[in-house]
């Protein structure tokens, strides 16, 4: 009986722990985790990690990067999608805004990674670089990969100094390291 009561409570929990029902009424709104860049004049970089869209949230997140250069007013956050990747979209997005840390689609953010200052002002153009020469811009595929968790492993690869720990339900990041 109590192995029965501990599964029912675990598929509970997974089904209120990630982002269901239709996408267009999902929530992205900023979850007050970044930085504001009108009052962070330093350079910042934030990694975030969210649980996936509908049921793949009950085992997976969606990970993004956002660097904001000293004094900017925005963030340029980049991001692997796959919606679109099949009508000739890229796969790598990049866009602008002053909250980076938005819902992924109804599950909120969490702060895998935060950095400020000098160290984030040294380390912002070796993640652009790195992000310019992502070899999978237009690819996208859940697993094995390259999905949405493949680019920060991919930065955190060629911009060691980050220390990017991903988590391990970033199913997709290992595939960064086949390059």
């Amino acid at each position: 009986m109590k192995s029965v009561l501990i599964f029912v409570s675990v598929c509970l929990f997974s089904l209120t722990a990630c982002s269901n029902g239709d996408w267009r009424d999902a929530s992205r709104e900023p979850a007050g985790l970044a930085p504001s860049p009108l009052e962070t004049p330093e350079a910042v970089i934030e990694v975030y990690a969210a649980d996936a869209f509908g049921w793949r949230g009950w085992f997976a997140v969606h990970t993004w990067i956002a660097v904001k250069h000293e004094d900017a007013a925005e963030y340029a956050v980049y991001e692997v999608v796959g919606w679109g990747v099949d009508q000739g979209r890229p796969a790598l997005r990049t866009f602008q805004t002053a909250t980076p840390d938005r819902y992924w689609y109804g599950a909120r953010p969490e702060v895998v990674l935060s950095l400020r200052g000098d160290e984030a002002k040294e380390l912002i153009p070796q993640i652009e670089d790195a992000v310019a020469n992502y070899p999978w811009a237009d690819q996208y595929r859940a697993v094995p990969g390259p999905n949405s968790n493949t680019l920060p492993a991919w930065i955190g690869l060629q911009v060691p100094e980050l220390g990017l720990k991903l988590p391990f339900s970033a199913i997709g990041s290992g595939y960064a390291k086949r390059n």
